[in-house]
């Protein structure tokens, strides 16, 4: 054998020792498993100093280390547990986790965290302070809607009713769910729109891109307030589930949206008279929409 090959050679075992020990490291992190873990990364650092995952790993091992179990009511407090986990922890997860596994592993983190933030009572000034949001970071759905319910009025605040939306289409699908957008689309259509991105549905997905294709709106965020009256238009099929949604008196996109339940209603019972005063409200809370309406029933009647 040459010196080149026994270079080679040594060089594939040093390689193989390198990903055994690291392995090593990785399987006692995924079993959450500290003690062990503590060893491996030991035997790994001795070997290895220069080793560029060692940081994630001692970061995540310094994780399971950590077993905070105090109540946590002082805003700073937990927007620094948070940021803890959100700066620090979930890189070093996926720095050196398995992608598939990088969710699963960082749950009971966030499981940990929701628990200690549950005596938090809601405020709007601070309003990501707060349980509900850590439990949908958790994929604990159940507690995050349980959460919600215990704020005053949840419904009438961007926060909770967005944080509700998600849990109900987690545990529910996007029937379930369509209240709840609906009411959110109305009181926040900023913060409704972000929320579509995070929930991945395709059917929200196709809609909302034919929306911004279609809708005869201000171009700006604030036209995602129409988007529950636009989808009885194109979607009639839809009315069932929307009438679930509290009408908002005071905002004009919702007025729309319950008139449009209300035309929709109408037009089976053949009451035209009553069906052109409709009509003529439609058309005064909104132009464009009131244009979209009739093109459908112009398509239909020819």
């Amino acid at each position: 054998m040459t010196l080149t090959q026994t270079m080679q050679q040594l060089d594939i075992f040093a390689d193989s020792r390198d990903v055994a020990l690291r392995n090593d490291v990785l399987e006692t992190l995924l079993r959450r498993d500290a003690l062990a873990a503590r060893t491996a990364l030991e035997q790994l650092a001795h070997a290895y100093p220069d080793d560029d995952a060692l940081p994630a790993m001692a970061s995540l091992l310094c994780e399971l280390e950590r077993t905070p179990v105090a109540p946590i009511t002082d805003f700073a407090a937990l927007a620094r547990a948070r940021c803890h986990l959100e700066d620090e922890v979930a890189p070093a997860a996926r720095r050196v986790l398995p992608a598939q596994a990088v969710q699963s592993w960082l749950a009971p983190c966030w499981r940990s965290l929701a628990q200690r933030a549950e005596p938090r009572v809601f405020r709007s000034a601070e309003a990501d302070a707060h349980a509900a949001p850590l439990w949908l970071r958790a994929g604990e759905w159940v507690a995050a809607s349980a959460a919600v319910e215990r704020i005053e009025s949840w419904w009438r605040m961007a926060a909770p009713l967005a944080w509700m939306a998600e849990a109900r289409y987690r545990t529910g699908g996007l029937d379930a769910a369509w209240p709840v957008l609906v009411e959110l689309a109305w009181l926040a259509p900023a913060r409704f729109a972000g929320l579509l991105p995070m929930l991945g549905d395709a059917l929200l997905d196709v809609l909302r891109s034919r929306f911004d294709a279609e809708f005869a709106g201000a171009g700006d965020v604030e036209d995602y307030a129409w988007f529950p009256a636009w989808l009885l238009v194109v979607k009639p099929s839809l009315a069932g589930w929307l009438a679930g949604a509290r009408v908002q008196r005071d905002q004009a996109a919702s007025r729309a949206t319950a008139l449009l339940g209300e035309i929709l209603r109408r037009e089976h019972e053949g009451n035209q008279h009553e069906l052109v005063n409709l009509r003529e409200a439609l058309c005064h809370l909104h132009a464009g929409l009131f244009e979209a309406y009739m093109a459908t029933r112009n398509v239909q009647h020819r």
